[in-house]
């Protein structure tokens, strides 16, 4: 590497030191072992860009599907990189990288705040433990796009099984399963930035899932970034405003033949509604289901030995999802995958009640993937095509037990509500 990279790269690290300190990012001895070890030995780590990375890095651009595996040393250098902002023209949406993720940290560095001092910290964990020990494995990018989706209404594939929790989290409790992030298109949402909820809190205590927004071009709506290898470096409390870095975390996921971690991370984008109804209109449900399908679906692998999906209120929250919904579209893909499925609700134990109840109702009817499907449209035509801006009368869950049960016997026309507030428990 050129002494004008090097100088650039240290320059930026001088700067970089100014606006930690004028944050007031870290306490006292941690600032100096900033300043004495991490970053210089950050620097060396960066600089070594050329002898790690002797070719240029492919780009997963849209409708590709192909792979990238990179060692853990490849990518702590492209990140050592991505910290001091040395990618050049890729701070601009104006450049050939606009359908691109930002890479470059330097919106980090801007301005101050409880959030961006809580990312750092996170960060410099890992850092810091990478140029302590540098570790040995491998990752794996895959863009993945599916060109033949299911046709929903005429499946007759039956539900799989639920496992439903109000307690846990996908990171810590989908031990060995596929676990899901719910992504922005631009993978890693507002991470380098001001973002902090499900996918930047991810992608910040495993930060090598950071370098995929180096490659990956925005995801189209039949297309998902699958991730192999990834390790944790950090724990973390809170969620959004309340997030804090929790201290450092030894990773003893073990790893395959590849010397991969086996903890494999999906990134899946939900569709953002403005309008509570639209969500429910048709083309939303198939472009949300075949989202899901997209990354739940291994079409070589036989679903025996398929993993369940570890998921919760994807593409809810500030992206204006219905968790009910959600919970019902995403078992639906995965029944379709030929995955079970687990379901982390964080906290909320009367969504838990309603998903568990919902899901056996619909077990115990034997109600398929099509049939629910063609119950979604139902919903849709009845009772909310015409409502005008408001929110249906009647809710989607009840409208289900409600069509159900007026096809069955009398005697069993009263199961559905019965069930639907039946006492369940965090499992």
């Amino acid at each position: 590497m050129s002494n004008n990279v090097t100088a650039d790269i240290c320059g930026k690290a001088t700067n970089i030191n100014r606006s930690l300190v004028l944050s007031k990012v870290l306490e006292p001895d941690a600032a100096e072992h900033l300043f004495e070890s991490l970053l210089p030995d950050m620097v060396q780590l960066a600089l070594r860009a050329s002898e790690l990375c002797t070719k240029p890095i492919p780009l997963l651009k849209a409708g590709m599907n192909h792979s990238i595996t990179m060692s853990q040393e490849q990518v702590a250098c492209l990140l050592a990189n991505a910290f001091f902002c040395t990618f050049p023209r890729r701070n601009s949406r104006k450049t050939e990288y606009s359908n691109y993720p930002d890479i470059n940290f330097f919106r980090l560095f801007e301005g101050s705040s409880a959030k961006k001092t809580e990312k750092l910290k996170t960060l410099m964990c890992y850092f810091n433990s990478v140029t302590e020990k540098m570790p040995t494995g491998l990752v794996t990018f895959t863009r993945k796009s599916l060109n033949k989706p299911p046709n929903w209404k005429s499946s007759q594939t039956p539900l799989t099984k639920l496992h439903i929790t109000c307690e846990g989290t996908i990171e810590d409790d989908g031990y060995g399963m596929l676990q899901v992030d719910f992504a922005n298109q631009f993978v890693g949402g507002g991470v380098t930035g001001s973002g902090l909820v499900q996918e930047e809190i991810r992608f910040l205590i495993n930060p090598e899932l950071i370098v995929s927004r180096l490659f990956t071009e925005a995801l189209d709506h039949n297309e998902c970034l699958i991730i192999t290898g990834t390790q944790q470096y950090s724990k973390y409390t809170g969620y959004a405003q309340t997030y804090q870095w929790g201290g450092s975390r030894l990773d003893t996921t073990p790893s395959d033949g590849w010397q991969r971690r086996c903890t494999t991370i999906v990134a899946i984008d939900a569709l953002q509604f403005r309008n509570f109804l639209e969500q429910f209109q048709p083309d939303r449900l198939n472009r949300e289901l075949n989202k899901a399908y997209c990354g739940f679906a291994c079409p070589e692998e036989k679903s025996q030995n398929l993993s369940a999906v570890a998921t919760g209120n994807w593409g809810c929250g500030v992206f204006g999802g219905d968790t009910r919904l959600k919970a019902l579209l995403q078992m639906l893909a995965a029944a379709e995958a030929g995955r079970d499925v687990a379901y982390f609700t964080f906290g909320d134990s009367q969504l838990m009640t309603d998903v568990h109840n919902m899901h056996s109702f619909l077990i115990q009817k034997n109600i398929s993937v099509g049939k629910a499907y063609d119950l979604l449209g139902q919903y849709y035509s009845s009772e909310c095509k015409n409502c005008l801006g408001r929110r249906p009368d009647v809710s989607l869950y009840s409208f289900i037990y409600q069509q159900v049960n007026s096809s069955l016997a009398p005697d069993d026309s009263n199961m559905g509500s019965a069930r639907q507030h039946a006492p369940t428990d965090c499992h």
